[in-house]
C-alpha cells in the first residue's frame, strides 16, 4: 500500500457524511480529542468559567470524553452524543458574558489545533450552539422569575 494514504475509521451513524466532512475540514477524533482537552483546560483556570465548572464538574476525565462524544456528533455527524445540553445549561447562573469568554477560548483553541477549515466548521456550529443555549438560559430565567408565588394551601384544602 506504499502511496496510499491510510485514513482513521471512525463509528458513525451516517459514515458518508462523516467521511465527506473529515475530507474537507482534516477534523477526526484525534484533532477533536485534543481541541476538548486544550479548551477545557483554559476554561479550567478562566477566572471567569473555572468556578462555574468546578463547581459542577466532579470528574473531568469522564466530562471531557463526553465532550469528545458531543462534538463527534455535531462536527463529524457520527451520533455518538446522548445527552440533553439545553436542560444541563438552563439551571447555572451564567449569562451572555460567560457564552461570550467561552466562545473566545473556543475560537482561539480551534484556531490552535485544527486546520483553517476545520476551524471554521467547529466555531460555526459553536456559534450556534452558544446561541441556543443563551436563549433557553434567558428564557428559563424569565420563566423563573416570573412564576407568581402562590400561597399554600391550609389543610383542609382552603386558602390560607
Amino acid at each position: 500500500m506504499i502511496g496510499h494514504e491510510v485514513k482513521p475509521q471512525i463509528s458513525s451513524a451516517r459514515p458518508q457524511m462523516t467521511a465527506t466532512i473529515m475530507e474537507q475540514t482534516a477534523l477526526d477524533e484525534g484533532v477533536l480529542r485534543e481541541l476538548v482537552e486544550r479548551f477545557y483546560g483554559k476554561v479550567h483556570t478562566d477566572p471567569l468559567l473555572g468556578p462555574i465548572f468546578d463547581a459542577r464538574v466532579a470528574d473531568w476525565d469522564r466530562h471531557l470524553e463526553r465532550m469528545v462524544h458531543f462534538w463527534s456528533s455535531v462536527a463529524l455527524m457520527t451520533g455518538r452524543y446522548h445527552g440533553q445540553p439545553v436542560p444541563a445549561h438552563t439551571p447555572l447562573p451564567v449569562d451572555a458574558s460567560h457564552f461570550n469568554r467561552w466562545l473566545d477560548l473556543f475560537r482561539e483553541t480551534a484556531r490552535e489545533v485544527c486546520t483553517s477549515a476545520g476551524a471554521h466548521h467547529l466555531v460555526e456550529r459553536a456559534e450556534r450552539i452558544a446561541r441556543s443555549l443563551l436563549i433557553a438560559v434567558e428564557l428559563n430565567k424569565a420563566h423563573t422569575d416570573a412564576a407568581p408565588s402562590v400561597p399554600p394551601l391550609s389543610k383542609d384544602g382552603r386558602d390560607a
